[in-house]
């Protein structure tokens, strides 16, 4: 398996630290409001990832935190006149339900930041005893960033070629302009914690290495996030991590690529900025899902709704395809046919083209591909005359492409439908003289009724019998397979 590891800006062949484990992190949201869709984008593709690594049989621990302590938080409760607690609490439990909604799996471990202080803080004090760190008159705790030589490492960037101001915070309490915030002294209406350096609360960067060291040891094998979180926020977790444990925090780092909507950057001021919940409330998750991972993870995505809508057709011919697969499989028998021969054989090719796309730095839309394919090939055997009755292909190709789609997190049969009414018993009766008490009994001989009245050109019984079926709400479907009833 390849993977691409955004430090050394290509792909490697993915070794685990220990046999058959992997343990990965990925930095998880600042609660402080709904998540939009480029955060869902980076968490969904860490999903899949951690479910092709599962599938491949690996034992993935995998953990995420919370960021419930911080300047953003602060700020909207002040604007709410709540405390930052409450914010994060609401929020935490917003971005759960919507990950819960969107079929992300809960991670094995969520640290959230406010309950691994003392974490925290045991490395931060490791960073000043051995020079690395220092605490400022006013009780801030700084990063030296020039006492690391290998600052850098993960982003490329060279500290000399950067001005003071660019995306650092330029402080009189810093030695150096590039030094960041490890602990930040208390302020007026904070939230704060006691520490030997005072009153206060940790810096961003602080939070998510500590956790990784106590829950996950150093190194891990992945660390993941989104590509703007490279660089300051990556690479000042791995100074630390390596100058405090003297060893890398990752041997694999993984970035996705950004979101835009319509072709331009999303923002509110360009009024194209939309939250999960937004989008989940008006369209299946499924279907949004399959429109972020027909692009590969680390490209730029172009979030459109009128893709979406497509992707909910593609979705319904997926699940129909696996509709009529079981439906086969029923009516159908043990006997093989040269038609499913020729459906095992893609079922085969598309297992094999499958992996072999995930297996190349989890290509989804190459994965998708080898999906969509097999369900052509499914759709073949179908409208062949042997689609009936190679009860064996069928099952074979439903279960292949529901195993697929489940490694992706997609499910391509619908919901357990709600069972045929037993009214069919009496209109059975009555059009045909059934005396069971089956509904699915009762629905096969109306079927066989209407045929035969159609066959002997007796339209009104026919129609009778069709006017009587849909009057319950049911469809009359034909398919290869024959004629069925179904719920709409």
């Amino acid at each position: 398996m390849q993977v691409y590891n955004t430090q050394t800006h290509r792909k490697q062949e993915l070794k685990s630290i220990e046999p058959g484990k992997i343990r990965m992190y990925v930095c998880g949201p600042t609660v402080y409001d709904q998540i939009h869709i480029g955060n869902a984008r980076t968490f969904l593709s860490f999903d899949v990832i951690r479910r092709y690594l599962m599938y491949k049989g690996y034992e993935v621990t995998f953990a995420q935190n919370l960021t419930d302590v911080d300047d953003k938080i602060i700020n909207r409760a002040n604007e709410e006149g709540r405390t930052a607690a409450e914010v994060a609490e609401e929020y935490s439990n917003a971005f759960i339900e919507q990950m819960h909604r969107f079929g992300i799996l809960d991670p094995d471990i969520r640290p959230r930041a406010t309950q691994e202080i003392a974490a925290m803080q045991e490395m931060i004090q490791t960073l000043i005893d051995q020079g690395y760190a220092y605490a400022a008159d006013n009780g801030d705790v700084y990063f030296s960033v020039r006492s690391d030589p290998e600052y850098g490492i993960l982003s490329g960037r060279n500290l000399d070629q950067l001005r003071a101001g660019e995306r650092v915070e330029v402080n009189d309490e810093k030695r150096d302009p590039f030094d960041f915030a490890l602990w930040k002294a208390a302020k007026p209406g904070e939230p704060s914690w006691p520490s030997p350096w005072g009153e206060g609360r940790p810096g961003w960067h602080t939070e998510c290495c500590a956790m990784i060291h106590r829950y996950l040891g150093t190194p891990i094998d992945i660390h993941g996030g989104g590509a703007d979180l490279v660089f300051p926020h990556h690479e000042n977790e791995t100074a630390q991590a390596s100058c405090a444990w003297h060893k890398p925090l990752a041997n694999l780092w993984m970035h996705t690529g950004m979101l835009r909507v319509d072709g331009e950057k999303m923002s509110k001021s360009l009024g194209n900025f939309y939250t999960l919940k937004e989008v989940l409330d008006k369209y299946p998750a499924d279907a949004v899902r399959l429109l972020m991972l027909q692009t590969h993870y680390r490209a730029p995505l172009d979030f459109s709704f009128d893709r979406l809508d497509g992707t909910v057709g593609t979705l319904e011919r997926m699940r129909t395809c696996v509709k009529n697969l079981r439906w086969a499989a029923e009516k159908g028998n043990a006997a093989t046919t040269d038609a499913g021969s020729t459906l095992g054989a893609a079922c085969e090719e598309a297992k094999v083209e499958f992996c072999r796309q995930m297996d190349d730095d989890f290509n989804t839309a190459g994965g998708l591909a080898a999906i969509f394919s097999l369900v052509t090939a499914a759709n073949t055997f179908l409208a062949s005359g042997e689609g009936s009755t190679d009860a064996t292909a069928a099952t074979r190709a439903a279960d292949l492409i529901v195993e697929l789609c489940g490694v992706l997190g997609i499910t391509p049969e619908a919901q357990e439908e709600q069972g045929l009414p037993h009214e069919l018993v009496d209109l059975a009766a009555r059009y045909a003289g059934y005396t069971g008490d089956s509904a699915d009994e009762a629905a096969d001989v109306l079927i066989k009724a209407r045929q035969d009245a159609r066959s002997q050109k007796n339209w009104a019984l026919a129609d009778g019998i069709r006017d009587a079926i849909t009057g319950l709400g049911l469809v009359l479907e034909d398919t290869a397979a024959g004629c069925r009833l179904r719920r709409p």
